[in-house]
């Protein structure tokens, strides 16, 4: 039933409302009891004192909501990992049974390290001070005065304030109800909303979507039903992470081919050889360690750390960091017109009387209309503006009755006594839906609705419920209310990105669907001409993904259908990016790949939503898409490189292990290498610009073109080693045939390198050749070349080393083409 609104001295009018009750699932503190405001009084809640005493007492919703993990978590999460343990003992060992410069990997793990935390605390600072900005505050009620406070200061027995969109932040139990209904869904499940009255239980993690109200807290902090929702910061449901997925099983696999070649390379240098020792265990940690890929993990969490930065600076709030990743694969994006094609106000253009209505009379209509509810949408809002109360002189109607907008239902009401004291009853909403099918005004309405703007009908009923199923029935139309939608100026340019970028963009609005095309249309959105209203909509799932591929705008949907259409996209292996602003975008918002919520949209939106537009621009969303797929596309880069050292360093040990000779690398050769073909330039190249649209199956697209070069590298390289051995004699043989072996293994992991840094720019081209000259300088500055044991003997081993590389580079070109052809990556 609706309840009667409030009178002019805040009290309820007789007869509704039950008396007020504490649930009997409501469990209170036994010690300090919550009281309730007595039935239709209104609450004026806590005092100062009361408050005080209250936290004191340590009754205070405490829950922590971060937006991103503490400094602790941080240091531990990059120190204490796998491989820093590996590396960290191997590190030691070297320390005390060889020289400094074969020690060197460590120190660059250690400055891995440290780049990693501070990346990561950068972006968690960015994350903590937009968080901020972006927190909902809910309305509490102190000394009688209503202010908003944050969250976590909300005590036992606050009154809380609630309105369309509002997010119940704690659990407690209605005192005041004005229509109010809550959506359960996201904790329950059920889809319909739920009609409250005074004494009925609230629960954290709820929202209301139509009406207003207070409630008074009885459970805060780690006891209310949702804590453990809040101390996620609201994260409902949780982003996938190929990319991060696919990190971890790489590493997996890594470990597993790592730990038996180890110890298969442990025992032939070690126990086969009969060497010195001190050297042996030199060789033996050089085999192992860059087995490990270890900046790899490192630069992903740098990526997409810098990329939050990048994003937090446009004032884009991202509220789980692999979101960033998945706007990046989106191939369908379902925007809300309201507040994402158009701005949130609009402008009344036209009110045309019908049916010989009188122009004075509905004005008054609109006028007290606009007064019936506190909390009026964008449309009523219009209304008020142009028919403000006091207007020409005359003050609103008496509301007896007030039903707020439903998302669901499409209209809102309310019934009066006007000034001679008669009473009326009146419906405002969509004319679709108010109006039987075939009713002469819809054709009237359709040329208006063609022409981009929107229409309401203003109603008169027959006395009664409001909120009545049969409420329309017998209606008499009265006016149509035209309204011109202010349309956002930067999304006709976004909406283009989106289809350069072959990403389909579905508008799904609550509207008249050729009103909605007429706005797309405007926007140059293509396909805007294929609109489908939602009442005809397929209900089959199949049938519904089917419709919703072949059309592009679609009108007059519901809150459920929106759930539905999306799960309908993501059936026909879509991914699905959904945008909106209101309570009706929620449960569609929640379902899809990726949430997008503006700013300024209700806090229920806000709290399920993976990112947050704080700027309020759609605009912004290219952005994203574009710091998404530079994570994407250059980490997948990235793990080329690292992963074709791990092969080829796998495969080395095996030949190893299977020739009996000494490894042919100390650790300080391979730091070399992996500084100049791998460390350095995968910090920049992770870093730069990149546009390519992101590709699924990243294990697959990575390990296609690593283990091609892995095996391309460690063949040509134990080739040269194997025909140095037999070139070279003598006390410095060993030097000499690992320097030989160095260079082949130089030239062609620069080749790998120049290959993925492709397609060439100047700094490219710049950062291959800086590396190249970096080995250039080593060669030939007699301090360095005895800083890390390189010294090139005589001119044919060399050339021949050379020669190798160069047969090898060609062998990786045609590797990487064919890979190219077969598989279209």
């Amino acid at each position: 039933m609706t309840q009667r609104a409030l009178d002019s001295s805040g009290e309820q009018t007789p007869g509704s409302s039950r008396p007020a009750m504490i649930d009997a699932g409501a469990e209170l503190d036994p010690v300090h009891p919550v009281d309730l405001p007595p039935s239709g009084h209104r609450a004026t809640g806590l005092t100062t004192a009361e408050v005080a005493e209250r936290v004191a007492r340590g009754e205070v919703n405490d829950v922590p909501v971060r937006s991103s993990r503490s400094l602790t978590e941080i240091v531990r999460a990059n120190v204490f990992t796998r491989f820093n343990l590996i590396i960290g003992v191997l590190w030691v060992i070297m320390l005390f049974v060889a020289p400094i410069q074969d020690s060197l990997f460590g120190f660059v793990i250690v400055a891995n390290t440290g780049i990693g935390i501070i990346q990561e605390w950068r972006a968690k600072r960015t994350l903590d001070s937009l968080a901020v900005i972006g927190e909902a505050k809910p309305t509490v009620r102190r000394d009688g005065v209503a202010a908003e406070v944050s969250t976590h200061e909300i005590v036992l027995g606050d009154v809380i304030e609630l309105g369309p969109g509002d997010k119940v932040v704690v659990d407690g139990t209605v005192a005041e109800a004005d229509s109010l209904e809550v959506d359960e869904s996201l904790l329950t499940g059920e889809a319909d909303p739920v009609l409250k009255r005074p004494g009925d239980p609230v629960m954290s993690g709820s929202f209301v979507v139509a009406g207003g109200g207070a409630f008074t807290a009885t459970k805060v902090g780690r006891e209310a039903y949702a804590a453990q929702l809040a101390e996620e910061a609201s994260r409902f449901t949780l982003v996938h992470s190929e990319l991060r997925s696919g990190i971890s099983t790489i590493l997996k696999y890594v470990t597993w081919m790592m730990v038996p070649t180890a110890i298969g390379l442990i025992i032939s240098q070690l126990v086969v050889k009969d060497n010195n020792f001190k050297d042996s265990v030199a060789r033996t940690v050089g085999g192992i360690v860059p087995m490990i890929p270890e900046g790899l993990v490192l630069l992903t969490s740098v990526a997409f750390a810098i990329g939050v930065v990048r994003l937090g600076r446009k004032q884009c709030l991202v509220q789980e960091l692999p979101a960033i990743e998945g706007l990046a694969r989106v191939d369908v994006v379902c925007l809300d017109k309201t507040g994402t094609l158009t701005e949130g106000g609009m402008d009344i253009t036209e009110v045309r009387p019908l049916n010989g209505s009188d122009e004075t009379y509905v004005h008054q209509v609109l006028r007290s209309l606009g007064s019936s509810d506190p909390r009026p949408n964008a449309s009523l809002q219009a209304i008020i503006d142009a028919y403000p109360a006091g207007g020409d002189g005359k003050a609103a109607w008496t509301v007896t009755e007030a039903m707020p907008f439903s998302s669901a239902r499409k209209y809102s009401g309310a019934a009066f006594t006007e000034t001679d004291g008669t009473s009326s009853a009146w419906l405002l909403g969509a004319p679709d839906v108010l109006l039987p099918e075939g009713d002469p005004t819809l054709d009237e309405i359709e040329h208006l609705n063609e022409q981009g703007l929107r229409v309401l009908l203003l109603a008169r009923v027959p006395s009664g419920e409001l909120d009545a199923p049969d409420a329309a029935e017998g209606d008499v139309p009265t006016a149509l209310v035209v309204l011109e939608q202010r349309l956002r100026p930067d999304a006709a340019e976004t909406l283009k990105y989106f289809a350069q970028q072959n990403v389909a963009t579905k508008v799904i609005s609550g509207d008249n669907a050729v009103s909605v095309g007429a706005v797309a249309g405007k926007l140059g959105l293509a396909g805007a001409e294929n609109t489908l209203d939602a009442r005809r909509m397929p209900t089959d799932p199949d049938e519904m993904a089917t419709a919703m591929e072949q059309n592009a705008v679609f009108g007059r949907v519901t809150p459920q259908q929106k759930r539905d259409m999306v799960a309908a996209l993501q059936s026909r292996g879509h991914t699905v990016a959904m945008t909106g602003d209101g309570v009706n975008d929620v449960l569609a918002l929640k379902d899809a790949d990726i949430g997008v919520s503006m700013g300024s949209g209700s806090e229920a939106t806000r709290a399920v939503a993976q990112i947050v537009l704080l700027n309020n621009s759609f605009a912004t969303l290219p952005s994203v898409v574009a710091e998404g797929r530079r994570v994407i596309g250059n980490i997948t880069r990235v793990a080329t490189l690292f992963l074709t050292k791990t092969v080829y360093s796998v495969l080395l040990a095996i030949l190893v292990v299977c020739s009996q000779v000494e490894y042919p690398f100390l650790p300080r050769h391979l730091t070399l290498l992996a500084t100049l073909t791998i460390g350095v330039p995968a910090f920049f190249l992770a870093l730069a610009p990149n546009k390519e649209r992101a590709q699924p199956h990243f294990v697959r697209r990575v390990m296609r073109y690593a283990i091609p070069s892995g095996v391309i590298a460690a063949a040509a390289t134990f080739t040269t080693y194997l025909i140095a051995r037999h070139h070279y004699s003598g006390p410095g043989a060993l030097e000499a045939e690992t320097s030989a072996a160095t260079l082949t293994l130089f030239l062609v992991a620069m080749w790998v390198l120049a290959i993925i840094a492709r397609p060439y720019t100047w700094w490219r081209i710049g950062l291959v050749a800086a590396m190249g000259l970096g080995f250039l300088i080593v060669l030939v500055v007699p301090w360095l070349q005895d800083f890390f044991a390189l010294k090139l003997v005589g001119t044919t081993l060399p050339w021949t080393a050379v020669g190798i590389a160069v047969a090898a580079a060609a062998l990786l070109e045609l590797s990487w083409r064919w890979v190219g052809r077969r598989f279209g990556a």
